[in-house]
């Protein structure tokens, strides 16, 4: 790693749910920090490398399509440590359904996931667009994806940077206010989470993959 980047750790290991292709999402990442220079990437599922020790080499610690109880006590412990030290967290997609009975993690998260109709089309609102993580983006975002439901609305604690009208399309479950991307300061460190990203081609998009680098450089202390 050279002086001016910073490194970043991407865990994607599954207990529940397994996304396809996890390793070409991972390589995503890694691209992202190659053509922007700014960090380099080491990732693993071996859940025994959140330790202390081994996350304090990262800036930001990145939870891709992970899902279930993935984590054990010590190892949830050892991730506390790293964001009450100052660490930058990124969770994505998937993320939302892990530790679900673990309150500290949903409160990094932001909100438990609970379920999600089929994938379709709809029409993403870019809130607060003064914000970096969503500069650039179009005001009204058209994305194909899994519409998450929440067990909250989380906006009366974090920064909301995406949400969407659940009129324009089926099985939305949170009313007229869906919060689907949201940042926050917590507990000592950063959190950026987005539930988008289920499908491969999330991965070659250039707005969402803007989106994402964003979230990261933000996170990072």
């Amino acid at each position: 790693m050279t002086p001016d980047k910073f490194a970043v750790f991407v865990m994607s290991k599954t207990a529940g749910y397994r996304h396809e292709s996890i390793a070409a999402r991972i390589d995503g990442v890694s691209q992202l920090g190659i053509s922007s220079g700014a960090f380099t990437v080491d990732a693993s599922e071996d859940a025994s490398q959140i330790n202390v020790e081994n996350l304090s080499k990262y800036a930001v610690v990145i939870f891709l399509q992970t899902s279930g109880d993935f984590l054990s006590k010590g190892e949830l412990a050892a991730l506390q440590t790293y964001v009450r030290g100052g660490g930058g967290f990124v969770g994505i997609h998937c993320a939302a359904a892990g530790m679900t009975t673990e309150p500290w993690y949903g409160e990094l998260i932001g909100a438990v996931f609970t379920d999600h109709p089929a994938p379709q089309h709809g029409v993403l609102t870019v809130e607060n667009r003064d914000h970096v993580i969503v500069s650039g983006l179009p005001e009204k975002w058209e994305w194909f994806d899994e519409w998450y439901n929440f067990n909250v609305n989380p906006r009366a604690k974090v920064n909301v940077l995406l949400s969407i009208n659940e009129k324009a399309y089926k099985g939305g479950k949170m009313g007229e206010d869906h919060p689907l991307a949201w940042c926050r300061e917590f507990d000592g460190g950063r959190s950026f989470y987005t539930s988008l990203g289920h499908f491969n081609e999330a991965y070659n998009d250039r707005e969402f993959m803007d989106h994402l680098l964003k979230g990261i450089l933000w996170a990072a202390p």
